[in-house]
This record gives structure tokens, sequence and C-alpha cells, in this order.
């Protein structure tokens, strides 16, 4: 028996890997190019909910951030391609008092909710790292990570090449068991076909600076991530647009966080942009990522809703797909659920 996975974004070369990783027979058919959507993107920052509230989602996300340097190990072995995976944390700075009172409290709370794996506490400036502080304080979490977005892909490819598989160009299913990973566009084709809306595309902004940050943390302020990676470069992004004139253009709001970026962070300012990108990200209508078998097709399944969390979901959602695929084990979260997902807009 043969697994066609449709989409070589994150989430169906992730899931596909996993497949071939358990010993099945896959392809992987893509219809435009690998990384066509959002998961051609830059900023790759894998970084967790705050700590507290903790509900079903966060806990799902807590373990695929804490399986995800197995995973982009294994990768990386199998392939002989550097993702550009590395767990070096997140600094976020603390504007007034309330706010150094509430990360001490999530403080507490993460030593329980990340069961001792990684950290939330309230320090000083960081040695070498300048970024603006009203309070001088600043949270660091060592449970995010960063990886980067088009090195996960050609890591992912190099380690299904070494399995004998390649990424074919179609948008034909056809007969046996289907995986549809297919973004923006597998939202409205599962919508259109239940008569449901199944979710949209919300527009991506975000640059590339020329900064060789490589061993430095993350930093998300103001709505804004910055995120070193390995090559010498520092992603800065995103936008968040629901309304767009363009898919895949640029324009003043990416100027916007550039700008702030350079303000919050001195040693970026004369840093030259050496990339600006666009791309839709795909949201279901819940918000969360949905994994299931598609209704009135036997043998069809839907893993879609990556969103702003797809990278950092991808180990998870790729165990959860191989074993409800392989081994028809239904280990989906509720809030993931696509039976849910259809409840809530029934």
């Amino acid at each position: 028996m043969q697994i066609t996975v449709m989409g070589a974004g994150i989430l169906g070369l992730s899931a596909a890997w996993e497949l071939a990783r358990r010993g099945a027979s896959v392809r992987v058919v893509e219809a435009a190019r690998v990384g066509a959507g959002s998961s051609g993107g830059v900023v790759g920052a894998l970084a967790p909910h705050v700590p507290e509230h903790w509900n079903a989602k966060k806990a799902f996300q807590f373990e695929s951030l804490v399986m995800a340097e197995g995973f982009w190990r294994g990768v990386a072995e199998a392939g002989g391609i550097d993702p550009g995976y590395a767990r070096l944390g997140r600094v976020q700075p603390l504007p007034d008092d309330s706010a150094v009172a509430l990360a001490r409290q999530r403080g507490e709370a993460a030593r329980d909710l990340w069961q001792g794996m990684a950290e939330w506490r309230v320090c000083g400036p960081l040695p070498g790292l300048r970024l603006a502080s009203a309070t001088g304080l600043y949270v660091l979490d060592t449970l995010s990570a960063r990886l980067s977005p088009r090195g996960a892909a050609r890591a992912l490819l190099a380690a299904l090449a070494a399995r004998g598989i390649a990424v074919e160009q179609g948008h034909e299913a056809p007969d046996g068991p289907v995986l549809w990973a297919t973004g923006v566009q597998g939202l409205a084709d599962l919508g259109a076909d239940l008569g449901r809306d199944m979710g949209n595309g919300v527009k991506g902004q975000a640059a590339l600076l020329a900064a060789d940050w490589r061993g430095a943390p993350q930093i998300f302020a103001e709505g804004v991530h910055v995120v070193p990676h390995a090559d010498g470069t520092v992603a800065v992004g995103s936008t968040s647009e629901r309304v767009f004139d363009t898919p895949d253009g640029t324009d003043g709001q990416l100027d916007t966080v550039i700008n702030r970026v350079r303000a919050l962070c001195p040693d970026l300012e004369a840093a030259p942009v050496m990339m600006r990108w666009a791309g839709v990200r795909p949201r279901s209508v819940t918000r969360a990522p949905i994994l299931g078998a598609w209704p009135g097709r036997p043998g069809w399944f839907v893993l879609n809703g990556g969103f702003k969390i797809g990278f950092g979901m991808a180990p998870k959602l790729a165990d959860l797909s191989a074993r409800l695929i392989l081994d028809g084990e239904d280990a989906v979260p509720k809030g993931f659920r696509l039976d849910h997902a259809l409840g809530a807009v029934g």
C-alpha cells in the first residue's frame, strides 16, 4: 500500500518523512513548488504559548517543541542537510512593574507545566545583547528555538531522497490513502466539498537583515519576532493581514516592522535588508491545526491550518498523522480534530 501526501510544505513534508521513517511506501505530490506557501518564509520562530491558563492546545505545543530537537536531528542525520535548528531561548523586554509581576507568576507556573524541561524566568540584561526595556528587566524562556524554514524544507527533501522519495509535480490524487496538506487552497477545497467555511489565509510579511547574531536568543517585543539564524542573518516579522491586495507583495507595513526592530535593537539599526518576503498562512476556522479523516472520502485525511505555529507543531502533528494513517490510532486532541472544526461551524 502506497500513501500519497499532497503538498510539500512543512506539514506535508514532515508527515511524509515520519510515514517513510516508519516503513511506509510514500509519494509526495506538490501542485506548485516546495514551500510555495507560507512554508517558504524566513522567520522560523519556534516559541511556546505563555505558561498559564493551560489547555490541551498549549500542552500539545509544549510536547512538540520538546520533541523538536530529536526530530530535526533525525532528519539531518538521514539526509545530511542541516535544517538550522537550535534551541537558544527567547528574550522579551518587560515594560512596567505589572508586566514584571505577571512574568514572575508565569515563571512559577512554568516550573510545574514545563515539567523541568525548560524555564521561564525574569532576568537582567544579557551580555552582548542590547535591547530596549523600560524596567531594565526581561523574560528569558529556554524552550524557544529557531529553525530555518527553507533549510528545514531542504533537510526534509534530502532525508526523503535518501529513502528514494522525490517530490512529484501534479495536483491529482491517485487511488489509495491520501493525506491532504495543501495549505490555504486545501482549506478552500475542503470547505467547498463540505459546504462549510473551514478557514482562510492570513498574509504575513517579513524580512532578513544581514547581521551575524547566530549564537543569540531570539527576541519577541511589541508583537515582532527577531530571530537570529545560523547563516549570519536575522529574520524579523511579521505582519498579520486578513485583508490584502497581493499575496506575495511587500509594502509599507513591512517597513514599519523593520523600523520597530531597529528602534528596539540598536545593533540592528544599520543592518542591511537582504530580503523582503510575503506569503499567506492557512488559518483554520478554529485557529488551531486540523487533522482527521476527510468526511465522505474514504482513505483521505486532512492535515492543515498550521497558521503561525506550523513549524513548531510539525513534529507532533507528523507523529499523529502517521499513527492515524498506518495504525488507525486516533490520538488527535479534541481541539485539533477535523470533526471538532466542523462542529465549530455547524
